[in-house]
């Protein structure tokens, strides 16, 4: 089952395993989710939950989605998404899941949106190399010339100076340390896109 949840970076530490070795690890708050709505393949043409997550006051929402969560009888839930399951009739509105979903020693992939870092040059964004920086060399960090003599025009997908970062990214197959089902916290082997705080997308890998 494709499940997913969502939830935010707290940072990252040390992670000591039974024969001493260190890991670097990620710490997540997952957000608790509940269920929203049920998709039906006969009303939706599919079967899937839509899930919510992250409290927000009523005043902040669209009408619609106020009278969306009244429907449901759910308090109003900052994130919507949805978890396509094999059988929605299991699963009834109202609902809650936390991370008592994940297990520790299976994979998870983890989508985030990577630090936006500006406007970069082509050595900072591409890991282009300097030019020397010797007496007479007087563009130590240009990038050169742009392409073929002749062609007039610069090519797609050209290295060139740009925005860095921002961009929505996904690291697969990591591995769960550690589930926290006090305080709603996984553990994850190795390092997630985002900075602390961002939301991100938690998803089995074996789904």
């Amino acid at each position: 089952m494709a499940w997913v949840m969502l939830g935010r970076k707290v940072g990252m530490t040390q992670w000591f395993d039974g024969e001493g070795r260190a890991f670097a690890a990620t710490v997540v708050q997952v957000e608790p989710a509940v269920v929203v709505q049920i998709k039906t393949p006969e009303r939706d043409g599919y079967s899937a939950l839509q899930l919510g997550a992250g409290d927000v006051e009523e005043r902040k929402l669209t009408k619609p989605l106020v009278g969306h969560f009244k429907k449901a009888g759910v308090s109003p839930k900052r994130f919507l998404f949805e978890v396509k399951v094999p059988d929605p009739t299991r699963y009834q509105v109202g609902q809650a899941f936390g991370v008592e979903v994940f297990a520790e020693g299976e994979r998870v992939d983890v989508t985030g949106v990577s630090k936006g870092r500006g406007f970069a040059g082509t050595i900072k964004r591409w890991g282009f190399h300097t030019r020397p920086g010797s007496h007479g060399h007087k563009w130590i960090r240009r990038p050169g010339t742009a392409g073929p003599m002749g062609l007039r025009k610069v090519v797609k997908g050209k290295r060139y100076p740009g925005h860095f970062g921002a961009d929505r990214v996904t690291v697969r197959n990591l591995q769960v340390l550690k589930v926290d089902k006090e305080h709603n916290l996984l553990v994850l082997k190795g390092s997630v896109p985002g900075p602390r705080a961002g939301i991100l997308r938690i998803r089995k890998h074996d789904a």
